[in-house]
């Protein structure tokens, strides 16, 4: 984790909680928050479509930042049930995901359907958090380093810079299951991303870009994730449903 690039831990989720439970988690968060004297990190909060504006509302006053899971291309116009980049700036969301891989997978989103949403996000003035990453089969198969290139250049908006883009690696076979990557092989597709970003924007303006780890980031094992170099945050899934193990995740970024 660099000292000049403030780390995030972004909590996503997912298709989980009622108005109930989502509100009083988001409170809980606050207050740990707001009990926290000039905190190093930054928290974000993804939550359902369904709960964004009840947790904008019991986020009010703390530094939570609020984001969305997903938005669809377009503006506007006939494509029902989808959300877009406006609608979320207009509930008071200050970041969008991109490209998870459950969207990846789940609804068949390609590069440059992630690249086309994260361009929405950004034209909204908001930051997309943008996830790339490799399955079990790829990484089996020594193919992470390419995987990981593909999806970052085919989803990467010529638009994005260190301040309204976020990059998220996330191995499939990690996210959800308990396994991670070891701390070396973390590092070293973080690194690369580092220097395709570099190629991309630039060498000081990649060096700017904050880089999350994604993939069953707990409190057992976010220290040592988030003390490695090219590390800035964690995308966080199912810790990040339970208060006390999303602060302590988020803790781990003073040690």
């Amino acid at each position: 984790m660099s000292q000049t690039r403030r780390p995030m831990i972004a909590g996503n989720w997912k298709m989980n909680g009622l108005k109930a439970d989502g509100t009083a988690l988001a409170s809980d968060l606050a207050k740990l928050l707001n009990g926290e004297t000039d905190p190093v990190f930054e928290m974000v909060v993804c939550p359902p479509f369904t709960l964004i504006a009840g947790i904008a509302e019991a986020i009010t006053g703390s530094a939570i930042g609020l984001g969305a899971q997903d938005c669809h291309a377009a503006d506007k116009g006939a494509h029902t049930g989808d959300i877009s980049a406006p609608m979320l700036a207009d509930l008071g969301c200050k970041y969008v995901l991109a490209g998870h891989s459950e969207r990846r997978t789940n609804h068949g989103e390609s590069d440059a359907d992630v690249k086309a949403k994260a361009e929405a996000i950004l034209a909204s003035d908001l930051s997309a958090i943008i996830c790339i990453g490799e399955t079990e089969a790829e990484r089996d198969g020594g193919k992470t380093m390419d995987v990981v290139k593909t999806q970052l250049s085919g989803s990467l908006p010529k638009s994005a810079t260190a301040a309204n883009s976020v990059i998220a690696y996330e191995p499939v076979w990690a996210i959800g299951t308990g396994r991670t990557p070891s701390d070396d092989e973390v590092q070293e597709v973080h690194a690369l991303i580092r220097a395709e970003l570099a190629k991309a924007l630039g060498e000081d303006e990649a060096a700017g870009v904050r880089l999350l780890y994604g993939g069953s980031m707990n409190p057992g094992n976010a220290s040592n994730l988030l003390a490695l170099a090219d590390v800035d945050g964690g995308l966080i899934g199912g810790a990040s449903l339970k208060s006390e193990d999303f602060w302590a995740i988020a803790q781990s970024c003073d040690t």
